[in-house]
């Protein structure tokens, strides 16, 4: 607290003695100078307003954004540094990621220029924090300025107020209760702004002076104050004996410096207790910065025991990751023994600071490029997995085909070899894996079951064909017919759909039976005027219509066996009018020229019937593709 005699020098005893003395102009020039801040105070002064040690490295761009979250709650004043520790780590991750992003990019086939980042919900919530922190903190400034301008306001307002104290005759004891006054409303102002303190304290003091000169506060009123100050500087003494069982060393460190403002702004005491009440509170304040030095050693020695902790994490994750893994198994061992260190990591405090970077970077730096070629490890694992994936859905796709069929030789071998195919095909991925094989499995054991449930009953299903088909010949060979044409071919067509969807029966009849149904057949076809070919058309027709199962498969196979037999029979024909030019004239080249005629004729009249089926074959594919798109 300032007062009259704080006006005055308080080096030493002798300037102690001067106090009945009005304040000279070089009084006021080592009181200006004792404000400002030595060497020692100033270090003390950063070393309580010091950045707590918090140790950020280790957190996740979502652990940093709690971590700002947190600084927000507390004093504006007191965060700076690790708000902005905390920016530099949440962009230097972003960063990262983006780099990671923009090689997956390039990885791909993109080029880097044209590389866009995703937009990045995080990063958004994060500035966005950071943003609310500049505000406050700029607010904050703008305050600081406000009231500085206040009080330099209100401290010129004073040093008014002191003129007028002087200039006006009034007794000695109100003038010094009014000066003191001043005096309490002069210490109760803060801070003014830093341009205009200089000119402040030169008027205050030249004022105060002005004050001494004039109404010259006589000795007994200086000691009434002296033992005012006494007091004052007591109870500071004690304060800071208080502090010595403080259990914030910090936090008691920073009460000191406070109290050293407060003395300083205490006046002088009687010279014969000066130096009693001077060294009680160095020894108070001694005792306190010596706890305070020690725990901050002890702290330096905390952090190089961490920073030899770290270094063997680092020799660890160093071993670990000097030879690649070669399976996936061995890539998970990796990745769960550096997790672990990681998690070890966490656990293990701050190191000193000017090493904190490096060390981290370089742990970090081997754990990011081991996951860099894991990705790429797991990405190729995953290529081919996909790969056989697909390889198996489409073995899958043809066993459902053929469990629908009753060919069953054909059938049988074919889904052998599909089965054959599925253990050549490697692994799928896990998840999938029990899934594909049931659906593959489940293809191959219905077919097989159906077949086993077909011959189990073969006998008896072939002897019901037989009747069956019986009972569609008798039927074909009673037909009498309508007299109209088209409706009399419907009905002929519907019996060759029947006889199509009925199944096999007994071998030692199975020629018979084709032959009489194909003379029937021909019979009536006679009776309608229809040529063969119309009828081979017609009957092909009904056989499109009954085709189940991979439709798509049996048409495919069917133009091609079709177009075989086309160039078959073209080269046949080629190679029978070659054989005629080397026929001599005679009777018996005449029989084979004649016999060669027949032939080729015949290939002729099976071609126009195996052309007029292709064509058939293609309007029903089309037709069926137009129906599906429909």
């Amino acid at each position: 607290m300032e007062d009259l005699n704080e006006m005055q020098p308080q080096l030493n005893n002798e300037e102690q003695a001067a106090n009945t003395t009005p304040l000279t102009e070089n009084n006021v020039e080592a009181n200006a100078q004792s404000e400002t801040p030595t060497p020692e105070t100033a270090a003390a002064e950063e070393q309580t307003n010091a950045t707590p040690e918090v140790d950020y490295t280790s957190h996740s761009r979502e652990e940093l954004i709690e971590d700002l979250k947190a600084l927000l709650q507390e004093e504006i004043t007191t965060i700076k540094e690790r708000a902005v520790q905390v920016k530099q780590l949440f962009g230097n991750a972003t960063k990262e990621l983006q780099k990671a992003a923009l090689e997956a990019f390039v990885a791909e086939g993109g080029a880097a220029e044209e590389f866009q980042p995703a937009e990045d919900a995080v990063a958004n919530t994060f500035y966005k924090l950071y943003n609310e922190y500049k505000e406050r903190q700029q607010r904050h400034k703008e305050e600081v300025e406000a009231q500085r301008q206040k009080n330099l306001d209100a401290k010129k307002a004073i040093i008014e107020e002191l003129k007028t104290i002087i200039d006006n005759e009034e007794n000695l004891k109100k003038a010094y209760d009014d000066f003191n006054a001043l005096q309490e409303r002069w210490k109760g102002i803060g801070d003014v702004p830093r341009e205009a303190m200089n000119d402040l304290w030169q008027s205050y003091h030249y004022q105060v002076e002005q004050f001494f000169a004039k109404v010259k506060i006589n000795k007994e009123l200086k000691m009434l104050d002296m033992k005012k100050n006494l007091e004052q500087k007591i109870t500071l003494c004690e304060k800071a004996e208080e502090l010595l069982v403080e259990p914030s060393v910090s936090k008691a460190f920073k009460a000191l410096q406070e109290l050293r403002e407060q003395w300083k702004q205490v006046g002088p005491v009687p010279p014969e207790q000066n130096e009693e009440i001077w060294t009680r509170f160095c020894k108070a304040a001694d005792q306190v910065s010596t706890r305070h030095t020690e725990y901050f050693e002890q702290r330096r020695e905390e952090m190089e025991k961490n920073l030899l902790a770290k270094q063997a994490l680092i020799e660890k994750a160093t071993e670990l990751t000097s030879v690649l893994p070669s399976s996936t198994k061995q890539w998970n061992d990796v990745s769960t023994q550096l997790d672990e260190l990681l998690q070890v990591w966490k656990t293990i405090g701050p190191v000193p600071k000017e090493q904190n970077e490096a060390v981290w970077s370089s742990f970090k730096g081997m754990i990011d490029g081991f996951y860099t070629q894991k990705k790429n490890y797991f990405g190729q694992v995953k290529d081919e997995q996909s790969e056989n994936y697909n390889k198996k859905i489409d073995l899958c796709l043809k066993a459902e085909a053929i469990a629908k069929r009753e060919d069953w030789k054909n059938a049988t071998a074919e889904l052998l070899q599909l089965q054959k195919e599925w253990k050549e095909i490697g692994p799928v991925n896990r998840k999938l894996s029990d899934k594909i094989w049931a659906r593959f499995r489940g293809a191959c054991d219905e077919f097989f079951a159906k077949k086993g449930e077909y011959f189990s009953h073969v006998k008896e299903n072939e002897t019901d064909n037989l009747a069956k088909k019986e009972a569609i010949l008798a039927q074909i060979k009673a037909f009498e017919g309508t007299g109209e044409r088209e409706k009399d071919l419907d009905t002929l067509k519907d019996f060759q759909r029947q006889w199509m969807e009925i199944g096999y029966v007994p071998m030692a009849e199975k020629e018979r039976l084709k032959k009489e149904y194909r003379t029937a057949l021909d019979a009536q076809f006679e009776k309608l005027k229809i040529s063969a070919r119309e009828a081979e058309e017609a009957s092909y027709r009904e056989r499109l219509k009954s085709v189940g199962g991979d439709a798509k498969k049996f048409v495919n196979n069917e133009k091609e066996e079709l177009l075989n037999k086309i160039e078959k029979l073209r080269s046949d024909i080629k190679l029978w009018e070659n054989n005629l030019g080397f026929l001599a004239s005679s009777k018996q080249a005449e029989l084979l020229k004649s016999e060669f005629e027949k032939k080729m004729q015949g290939a002729r009249q099976q071609i126009a019937l195996l052309e007029a089926k292709l064509r058939i074959l293609r309007e029903t594919a089309e037709q069926a593709k137009e129906e599906k798109s429909e």
